[in-house]
């Protein structure tokens, strides 16, 4: 079946591009997604992720971030993704949403956020919405008071996990009130699984998205960081979750589009789409079109990089934009980075990574 749903996509090729036709990659890859992190620090504690408790040094200011989306924009990125740690935490988030509807660069289709969604009142959900904020995603582990408290690495057993859950299931229907509409794409559900640790929440969280009407994305165990311990026999492969979830409910192959991450389904009896981000088991860096910045400035061209560059000193309102231009069409059309490939070929695990809540997921 996750064969079947790889062919349904057809085939996989550069669409949608600007005039920045001319920004490939060495392995031709176009960019188009800049995921900048807000944020190193989180309010939970999950294991896979390993946060930071606080920021790092240099952090990028308001109108460091706001040159660096115009420029990214003008190189061909056509979508923001906001992300953290916890972007709910930082105070920059919203004065950030404001400062870019009040000059939308060119190109520029879609800002989207990833958050833990504890923090999302419905206050909060409305403010974003109006401030011109696109697409919320909403991470949860688990479905039940116990599972979320493993997963989130919090204090407190199965009571602490119950209201963790509900304030997470709250700040989803805070988002879908605000005009976050999951039938349009714009609000989505992320589940890591970890085989033999949450494994067993394949089919209710599966249920909770069912019943709630929002797409749920699950996401293999992925190597980033080396705080977390990872190994490869963790790893669920998105052909075993599909096929439980399918045991359930029956579905169809939908496929991948052009430099999506995520591989989808669609329910057979109609309620909707499951989701699989395998990066491990089938990976897609053949067209992987993303780059991250970090909350300090570091320039990621791969989620599995050891390093990054430091962009600050292109950020300056002192020097001219054409310098930071020339500085992020150098970092990616010198970039080769396919790790998840090189590692299904070789089994290379060791690799030292930048820590996943660090570089924003």
């Amino acid at each position: 079946m996750f064969a079947e749903c790889q062919q349904a996509e057809g085939s996989v090729g550069v669409v949608g591009m600007t005039d920045a036709t001319s920004n490939l990659d060495s392995h031709g890859r176009p960019l188009g997604v800049l995921r900048l992190s807000l944020t190193a620090r989180c309010n939970l504690a999950c294991p896979y992720c390993c946060p930071d408790s606080r920021d790092p040094e240099g952090m990028l200011e308001l109108q460091d971030q706001l040159r660096l989306i115009r420029v990214a924009c003008s190189l061909g990125v056509h979508t923001v993704r906001l992300t953290g740690g916890e972007p709910l935490l930082s105070d920059r988030l919203e004065p950030l949403l404001t400062s870019i509807a009040l000059g939308r660069p060119a190109g520029l289709k879609e800002i989207a956020l990833t958050t833990n969604g504890v923090l999302l009142s419905p206050e909060r959900a409305l403010r974003l919405r109006r401030a011109g904020l696109d697409r919320i995603t909403i991470s949860l582990d688990g479905a039940d008071a116990a599972s979320i408290a493993r997963m989130a690495g919090v204090q407190g057993g199965a009571k602490a996990g119950q209201s963790l859950l509900n304030q997470v299931l709250s700040g989803l229907e805070a988002a879908r009130s605000a005009g976050f509409d999951p039938s349009q794409g714009a609000l989505k559900l992320n589940a890591v699984i970890q085989k033999g640790r949450n494994d067993d929440q394949l089919i209710p969280l599966a249920r909770l998205a069912r019943d709630r009407g929002v797409e749920l994305r699950l996401i293999e165990y992925m190597d980033v960081g080396s705080r977390n311990g990872w190994s490869l026999n963790q790893v669920m492969p998105a052909l075993e979750m599909v096929q439980r979830v399918a045991s359930h409910w029956p579905l169809d192959p939908v496929g991948r589009s052009s430099s999506s991450t995520t591989s989808r389904w669609q329910y057979r009896d109609g309620a909707g789409h499951l989701g699989v981000i395998a990066s491990i088991s089938a990976p897609f860096c053949g067209d992987c079109n993303r780059i991250r910045v970090t909350a300090d400035g570091q320039i990621f061209t791969c989620l599995f990089a050891s390093q990054g560059a430091d962009l600050r000193p292109y950020l300056r309102a002192s020097e001219p934009e054409a310098q930071l231009r020339e500085r992020l069409s150098d970092l990616w059309t010198r970039r080769s980075d396919r790790f998840s490939e090189e590692r299904r070929l070789r089994g290379d695990v060791d690799k030292p990574h930048a820590e996943m809540a660090y570089l924003g997921g």
